[in-house]
């Protein structure tokens, strides 16, 4: 399927023009014409404009709209790159139980430290990794890695690490763990600030690379094992490499934003009805459009309401008539 020119430079445009847009969105107005000098005060240090408004811009809304184009994009980038890998449209970015690892991950390190200690990143990269060796380990089979027990060992691992937030969970108290681990659960950027940034950045950044690099493998693995290796591709090794760009990419959305679902799921879909099944265009393209979309979810969280809606809930709300049509489409079946 070709698209205009036109069409990619929209797509490709769209998460900077919304990040800028963010900027001016919300319940405390900014000025229009103090905008330029506001975008130019970390740099020109003018004491003509009011500091709370450099405040909300540069240390409030600019970290929190740059985390929610990050976050969008990597969960997006791992579930296209995952559908592609596994030939199935059903999977996603979290599938094998990279979510459910970095949520306990960060659980624990609420119920033995605090909301806002350092170890709750720490903790939710670690676990999340783990998981992911865990389901990689449990579907390797004879030096090789067949896609349905790769699926399955993510189901299983996804499924120990679900019950064991919930051990968390049980074992917090009641009156400052338990709220904190539930709406860090939830996800949300409302704390969203520097220290985020050059935290979750690294890996994002850097799986999301790895992952665009590797794309046309990705393609040639899609076709099969047989098929990768008569083209001369280890289809192992590559498969390795796929999981863990994607498991960075995940695991540090995950851990500054809290589990949010969908985005891994729909937002391929959504580029693959406009570029098609090809991954040398659909994964750029889903990284945009998941950047977006997570950046006007974010907007839609914090302005719709006199509080804070999590995000979760809202993609949740998204993702589950989508799923359904999905379903619909498919068959429960694959491509």
């Amino acid at each position: 399927m070709k698209k205009s020119k036109f069409t990619y430079i929209l797509i490709f445009m769209s998460p900077f023009v919304l990040i800028f847009l963010t900027l001016f969105n919300g319940r405390y107005p900014i000025p229009l014409k103090d905008i330029p000098r506001i975008l130019a005060y970390p740099f020109s240090r003018s004491t003509l404009i009011n500091d709370t408004y450099s405040t909300i811009i540069w240390n409030i809304r600019m970290p929190r709209a740059m985390l929610s184009a990050l976050a969008g994009a990597s969960l997006a980038v791992s579930g296209a790159a995952f559908q592609g890998l596994f030939h199935n449209p059903l999977v996603n970015s979290g599938m094998l139980g990279v979510s459910s690892g970095s949520g306990f991950g960060a659980a624990l390190a609420i119920l033995l430290f605090a909301r806002s200690s350092p170890f709750v990143y720490i903790f939710a990269l670690i676990f999340g990794g783990i998981a992911v060796f865990l389901s990689y380990t449990i579907g390797r089979i004879y030096n090789t890695t067949p896609t349905i027990m790769l699926v399955l060992g993510g189901t299983v691992v996804s499924s120990i690490f679900s019950a064991l937030i919930s051990l968390v969970k049980y074992m917090a108290d009641p009156l400052n763990e338990l709220p904190a681990i539930t709406f860090w659960l939830m996800g949300s950027f409302a704390s969203a600030n520097a220290q985020d940034i050059l935290i979750g950045a690294p890996p994002m950044i850097l799986g999301i690379a790895g992952l665009i690099l590797m794309r046309w493998r990705i393609n040639v693995l899609s076709m099969g094992d047989r098929e990768a290796h008569t083209l001369g591709i280890s289809s192992s090794l590559n498969k390795l490499a796929a999981i863990i760009f994607a498991t960075l990419s995940t695991a540090g959305a995950v851990c500054v934003s809290g589990n949010i679902g969908w985005v891994g799921l729909i937002i391929p879909h959504v580029g693959r009805m406009i570029v098609g099944n090809d991954n040398n265009s659909l994964i750029p393209v889903s990284c945009a459009l998941g950047a977006s979309f997570l950046i006007i979810i974010d907007n839609i969280s914090r302005t719709l309401t006199g509080g804070e809606i999590p995000i979760g809930i809202l993609t949740s709300l998204v993702g589950g008539p989508f799923f359904i049509y999905l379903l619909k489409k498919t068959k429960g079946g694959s491509w």
